[in-house]
This record gives structure tokens, sequence and C-alpha cells, in this order.
């Protein structure tokens, strides 16, 4: 199981796949983690991932802070 990472308009929400499902959880800085308060539909392909992200938090968004980024590549 990978762990993915994105950079949601400036906040880290990480997001793993378990059989055929996506999980989404904050991660803290000590290590923990805790599960996100939303959804993310199963049909939602990995490389799908940030623009589902970006479409769901958009009122986030900030002139600083104005996309969603993959943090790692795996």
């Amino acid at each position: 199981m990978n762990e993915l990472r994105f950079n949601v308009f400036g906040k880290v929400v990480a997001v793993t796949g378990i059989s055929g499902a996506w999980q989404a959880f904050y991660p803290g800085t000590n290590g923990t983690r805790r599960p996100a308060d939303f959804i993310i539909p199963a049909d939602i392909p990995e490389d799908g991932l940030a623009e589902y992200l970006a479409d769901l938090f958009h009122e986030d968004a900030t002139p600083q802070r104005p996309t969603v980024l993959r943090l790692n590549s795996n």
C-alpha cells in the first residue's frame, strides 16, 4: 500500500489505496495521522486525485496557494 501526499491549498493530505477504495488522512508532525473528514470515491483514478481534491476544496484556494500539488511520486 503506497501513501500519496498532496498539498491541498496549504494543507497536507495523505491518501492510501486499500482494496479499490481510497482513504484520506491528515498527517501530524509526530508521525500520527487522523482520518480526514471527506470521502474519495473508489472510481477516482490515481492520476485524478489531485484534480478531485482541487474540485472538492476549491474554496480554500488563495492567491498564495492556488493549486493542489502532489508531494511524492510513489
